[in-house]
Formats: structure tokens, sequence, C-alpha cells
């Protein structure tokens, strides 16, 4: 059996947990407008658990698939950008933040189809990718659980993951253009 050949099944636990990180979006912005920042949080971290537990299981029994390739992330985006929302309603910041982010995903975005179309490559996340995710989990998780932290320290951490996300935008970026060198050089 080709360990490197993609599952085509739509229906694989890395799947069905992506899934299931996408129904958690509601209930996370619903338990922020409830005011309970312990029950986002635990739905922040079970998300993030999913997202880890569904790439182990998608490499280790090779359940890696197209369908994988897109919904993981556009589950962890969807996670982000709600939690980034609700907390622009409390700090000023993070509105700059919401644009950055939008920036950045529509950018990786627009730049992940070019790619599929033109070369039909799929791409998996990167460590940068995976390094901002963690910086804004944790950053997310912070502001919740200490909603009296010190402003100029709720900026400072708004700041850290602005860069972290540029930082990851540029890096992507890179990334993508070799990738189009790559192929123009082939053809």
């Amino acid at each position: 059996m080709d360990t490197n050949k993609e599952n085509s099944t739509i229906f694989t636990i890395p799947n069905l947990l992506s899934f299931f990180r996408l129904v958690l979006i509601p209930f996370i912005v619903l338990a922020y407008f409830s005011a309970n920042s312990y029950t986002v949080v635990g739905l922040l971290a079970l998300s993030g658990l999913t997202d880890v537990v569904d790439g182990i299981i998608a490499r280790k029994f090779n359940m890696v698939s197209t369908l994988g390739k897109i919904l993981d992330p556009i589950a962890d985006k969807l996670t982000q950008g709600a939690v980034i929302f609700c907390l622009a309603l409390k700090y000023q910041w993070m509105r700059s933040l919401i644009i950055l982010f939008i920036v950045k995903e529509v950018t990786m975005g627009s730049l992940g189809l070019i790619i599929i179309k033109k070369f039909g490559e799929i791409n998996s996340a990167k460590w940068y990718g995976k390094a901002n995710t963690v910086i804004l989990y944790i950053v997310m998780g912070l502001l919740l659980l200490l909603p009296k932290l010190n402003l100029f320290i709720v900026n400072g951490l708004i700041l850290f993951c602005a860069f972290s996300l540029l930082f990851a935008l540029i890096m992507y970026i890179r990334f993508y253009l070799k990738i189009w060198k790559k192929h123009s050089k082939q053809d």
C-alpha cells in the first residue's frame, strides 16, 4: 500500500474532527457573549486539541485527504477570526489585528488557490503558520482569562500577535513564490 497516496474518503476521523471544530465556533461566540471566559477558553482548548489530534491521526493512519487539507485550515481560521472579532469588541488594538488577519488570510487563500489551479499543488501548513496559530491561541486565552490585565500588557500581546501574523504572511508569500518559480522553470 502506498503511504504517500492521499485518501479520497470524505468521512475520515480527521475530517470529522475538522467539521466538529467548525460546529464549535457558534458555541465559542455564544459563550463569549454570555461572559463565560472559562467556557470560551475550554472550547478553544478543545478546538486546539482536536486540531492536533486530527493531524496526528491523518498522518499516522494515512488519512490525509484533499478535503482535510482544505477543511483543517478553514476551521482554524474561522475559529481564530471569531475569537479575534469578539475580543475586538473589548480591545481597540484588536481591531487592527482583525484587518491584518483578514489581509493575511485572503492573501494566503488567494495564493494557495492560484497554486492549486495553475499547478495542482495543495500544500500543508508550515512551521511558521503553526507557530502563529499557537501564539494567537495563547494570547487569546490570556486575554479571555485575565480580563483586567493592564492595557499596556494587552496592547503588547496584541502587537506580538501582529508581528507573528506579519511574519507568517511574509514567509508564506516567499513559499508560494518559490513554488511559482519552480514550476515556471519547468515550462
